[in-house]
């Protein structure tokens, strides 16, 4: 009998929270690659979750947290702290993280712009919101490698 030799952990989810969208980008079960997985609107986030908590075993979830230059939370906390609150009151269990998005939205459209995708695409906030979910788990899985 062969065992495997790679051991699968709970993915990581990472969540670019708006007021109209929220992009979602995921880990694989190993926790090497981050994905960009969908974007809903903020109305279908609880729905999303739920059905998606109900199907993959999620060990963290990032939740983009935008700040000032100064360090300070920017405006977008009025309602990304709701989100918050009733997140965890929701899934109690689950680890949250905050992560600093501040330049999030910016690197996404410049890595798209990199990737090749054209101007039409690239204008769709919803795609952008996916990208920046994506970026702000690739940070944080290159911090967490840089600290072993």
């Amino acid at each position: 009998m062969q065992v495997n030799k790679f051991c699968s952990v709970g993915r990581i989810l990472s969540i670019d929270y708006g007021n109209k969208r929220v992009g979602l980008a995921v880990t694989d079960p190993l926790q090497i690659i981050a994905t960009r997985l969908t974007t809903v609107s903020a109305e279908e986030i609880w729905r999303f979750l739920a059905e998606y908590f109900g199907r993959e075993d999620v060990e963290l979830v990032l939740v983009g947290y935008p700040r000032q230059m100064n360090n300070q939370p920017s405006e977008a906390i009025r309602y990304i702290n709701p989100f918050l609150k009733k997140f965890q009151l929701t899934y109690p269990q689950m680890p949250i993280r905050l992560m600093d998005e501040r330049f999030s939205s910016k690197m996404a459209f410049q890595t798209m712009i990199d990737a090749g995708v054209k101007k039409k695409d690239r204008q769709n906030k919803g795609t952008i919101d996916g990208v920046s979910a994506t970026i702000i788990l690739q940070s944080y899985l290159e911090e967490k490698k840089f600290l072993k």
